[in-house]
């Protein structure tokens, strides 16, 4: 996920806006969530303010930025010209610190891969055991083959939540304990951004094509055999 870096959105604000309109308060709110706001506020000496939200683009939580200058008073019409700059510099200099350039997809071939039996089946499952290729997924994938999945190997026995931003197949996702128990299932739609998390801990998780499991008869109690170990 990119984040904005909270340092250069510190020294952007305070440096374009503090230093030139030092009447104007600005506090910047960042939060990783995608129904969360950057929250800029402006207040002069004449008790004027205005409020904007801006959508933030994020999924991790941070803790707010506070820049602060009251030193001296500035009329209506340079509060505001002070206003759509600072958003703008903020906006414009947190996205291009904290925008990398993507790093190169995998192509499906290149994953590990492993053959997984779940009762009469057998599942020619990827594997992804570390982070940049939990990260990746089946991000992109416009198709799979009728008994193929990917199979995510976490470091950690806990809960794992999985969304589907970049997904434009939609996908049935078995969650799986250590011992190779299926402990939860759920279906997930294309191109969603809501968490599907499980209600037990567990080292793996496999997605599959939507509705694969339950055509199958696959039910929570039923083991996965041949999952690679966990670390």
């Amino acid at each position: 996920m990119r984040r904005y870096s909270k340092a250069g959105c510190r020294k952007a604000i305070c440096l374009f806006v503090g230093l030139y309109y030092p009447a104007i308060r600005v506090t910047c709110a960042y939060s990783y969530y995608e129904e969360s706001a950057v929250v800029v506020s402006v207040r002069s000496a004449l008790s004027v303010s205005r409020l904007f939200r801006v959508p933030a683009r994020h999924a991790r939580p941070a803790s707010p930025r506070l820049c602060i200058n009251t030193s001296r008073p500035a009329p209506l019409a340079r509060v505001a010209a002070a206003l759509v700059a600072g958003v703008t510099l903020a906006l414009g200099t947190c996205g291009a610190l904290a925008q990398p350039l993507p790093a190169a997809l995998k192509r499906p071939e290149q994953f590990p891969r492993a053959s997984l039996t779940i009762g009469m089946y057998v599942v020619d499952a990827a594997i992804a055991a570390n982070p940049a290729d939990r990260e990746q997924g089946l991000m992109f994938r416009k198709s799979l083959a009728p008994n193929e999945g990917m199979l995510f190997v976490f470091d950690e026995n806990a809960i794992h939540c999985f969304w589907m931003k970049n997904t434009p197949l939609p996908l049935s996702i078995a969650f799986i304990r250590a011992d190779g128990t299926i402990t939860d299932l759920d279906e997930m739609q294309a191109q969603t951004q809501n968490n599907h998390c499980p209600a037990h801990n567990g080292v793996y998780a496999l997605e599959m094509s939507k509705g694969w499991f339950a055509s199958k008869g696959i039910k929570p109690g039923m083991r996965v055999l041949g999952l690679p170990p966990a670390r």
